[in-house]
């Protein structure tokens, strides 16, 4: 499907990490194309532009997917399609290398493209209120993309932590942490505890403990539709709660994480032959072959 306007120029937000030289060089040599094709309506290449009243078609966002990810929590609940132009290393959601970007703009801007919605998710750090009947209270809250992590933190020691669905235990995991992972966030923190694969356009989430102390505590696979919430009942003093790479808060002693489906969709312009098992094959080395009847 596309987004675009009938008739006129597209609308392009420009955003990235201008504090790399190598994104800021790339930049002003895209900016000709860019223009040749859109009007440009946001230059940012700091991400610190307030995108609550701006009015825009796409975001073309230069960098890696730490980037892409920038711009998504910048965007907040005013997502647009994302036209990601790799600038750094893996790059799942930055697809499109800068030479592949000047060839794939015009078909882009004629809006011959497909949008993939991900999924988003609200997580919300709830602390007991202060007397024995006061209402839980919200400390802390954020829109997230890839994962929340409850992360054990000093003294290191090994942490338990309570896993709810649907307000039904599911288990008690004794780990170094727990991380509840959209699809997109499949290929980063929770791939490397261990967790599944999921391709990007699944309305799931995926729990992975870190390091568990059982090895039954395998990662777990669910629907989106459902609410997730972690209790540490008796956390360290480091313990903390990080939503896609920044830290939301330290927990206390009775504080819940409670995890849901955000209304908002990411949106990620996928480019003609740039298909999901592609992407998987060169991001993560896949060169194997199968050999032929009887070699």
């Amino acid at each position: 499907m596309t987004l675009l306007p009938k008739s006129g120029r597209p609308r392009v937000m420009v955003l990235g990490s201008g504090e790399r030289p190598q994104v800021a060089a790339e930049a002003l040599r895209l900016r000709t194309l860019i223009e040749s094709h859109a009007e440009i309506v946001v230059w940012d290449l700091g991400f610190s532009a307030d995108l609550g009243n701006v009015t825009a078609d796409l975001a073309v966002v230069l960098g890696g997917d730490g980037s892409i990810l920038r711009a998504a929590h910048q965007m907040g609940y005013r997502q647009v399609p994302v036209v990601g132009v790799n600038l750094g290393k893996l790059g799942f959601l930055a697809d499109l290398s800068p030479d592949e970007f000047n060839t794939a703009l015009p078909e882009i801007c004629s809006g011959r493209f497909r949008v993939v919605e991900h999924l988003m998710f609200e997580c919300r750090l709830e602390r007991e209120g202060a007397g024995l009947t006061a209402p839980r209270r919200v400390v802390a809250s954020r829109l997230g993309l890839n994962e929340a992590a409850v992360l054990a933190g000093a003294p290191f020691a090994m942490l338990q932590v309570h896993l709810y669905v649907d307000s039904e235990l599911v288990t008690t995991y004794s780990c170094d942490g727990l991380i509840v992972s959209t699809p997109v966030g499949s290929t980063a923190h929770s791939l490397s505890a261990g967790g599944p694969i999921l391709r990007k356009d699944l309305q799931a989430f995926v729990i992975s403990p870190i390091s568990p102390h059982t090895l039954s505590n395998r990662p777990v696979v669910d629907a989106a539709s459902r609410v997730y919430e972690l209790l540490v009942p008796r956390p360290h003093a480091g313990t903390t709660l990080v939503v896609d790479g920044r830290v939301l808060g330290a927990l206390e002693p009775g504080d819940r994480v409670r995890i849901e489906q955000a209304a908002p969709k990411f949106q990620l312009v996928e480019a003609a032959g740039r298909g999901y098992y592609r992407t998987l094959r060169e991001k993560l080395g896949w060169g194997g072959s199968l050999l032929a009847s009887g070699d």
